[in-house]
């Protein structure tokens, strides 16, 4: 099985304004990356998800398991999710919440990820059943819930600070800390490498420069960085999931209601024994 990652920007931009970054990462499971980069828009990201899968379909089989950071189901009108509610039940210790999503967002890209996806013979899943050699799968994860969900990370207080600036610094110390905060972060990624599922880094040209390089101190430059960085989260996420199932990872929003053609709006989330929700 293949397993992508996909850091979807929510926004699908317009004319007048393109579209944010996507990061975009594929992992085998011997934890190499086989492709990397960025598009901008849903239907670069379409097409890169596409023709990655059509050039390693030879070397790993048919089956995939895609997991995107972006809503791919919102059933409701308004208001919270429940797997959002329960991200910060299961996570919240550890300074990780979800923002809340619903139909009357105007961004909500993921969906018409799902959609296209959908096109080209993928199946939203749950995330409940092992999927079989041969499936084509989607579901939705958060890089936050696998950086504290997997203990061996060792982030036992907090979610590393590796995003937004802290507001309570000056801009320049802020900038600093964030840096120093993403090279840790990159740092202890890199010896997953004898892991169980493993991920190398050091693999594709793109993450070895995570690995090589000190993280940009500008906003847009981290923001690059960073959208690379959560791809290849999404993908080991995958690979987690298809590897150990629920004995690593939980599936939140299982009592949600399904949207009307019956696609579930759960997130799969790799947590510690702590951390698991009835």
């Amino acid at each position: 099985m293949l397993y992508i990652g996909v850091d979807l920007a929510w926004g699908e931009g317009s004319d007048a304004k393109p579209a944010n970054e996507t990061g975009l990462c594929a992992l085998t499971a011997e934890g190499r990356i086989v492709a990397a980069g960025w598009e901008r828009g849903v239907e670069g990201v379409v097409r890169w998800i596409l023709g990655v899968v059509a050039e390693a379909k030879a070397a790993v089989g048919p089956g995939v398991a895609i997991a995107v950071d972006a809503p791919l189901v919102v059933p409701n009108a308004v208001g919270m999710r429940e797997s959002e509610k329960q991200v910060g039940r299961a996570y919240g210790r550890w300074k990780v919440a979800a923002n809340p999503t619903n139909q009357a967002l105007g961004w909500l890209a993921g969906v018409r990820l799902r959609d296209a996806l959908e096109q080209a013979g993928f199946v939203v899943v749950s995330g409940v059943p092992d999927p079989e050699p041969r499936d084509r799968v989607m579901f939705e994860c958060y890089p936050y819930t696998t950086l504290v969900g997997v203990e061996e990370l060792g982030y036992d207080d907090e979610r590393p600070r590796y995003k937004r600036l802290d507001k309570a610094l000056p801009a320049a110390e802020a900038r600093a800390a964030r840096a120093v905060a993403t090279d840790e972060l990159v740092r202890r990624i890199g010896l997953l490498d004898t892991f169980d599922p493993p991920l190398d880094l050091a693999s594709h040209p793109l993450t070895r420069a995570l690995l090589d390089e000190p993280s940009p101190l500008s906003g847009p430059a981290h923001k690059h960085r960073e959208d690379l960085l959560d791809a290849t989260l999404c993908a080991w996420t995958a690979s987690i999931w298809h590897r150990h199932g629920l004995s690593r990872v939980q599936v939140l929003g299982r009592d949600e209601p399904k949207d009307p053609s019956g696609r579930p709006a759960t997130l799969v989330a790799p947590c510690r024994p702590s951390q698991r929700l009835p």
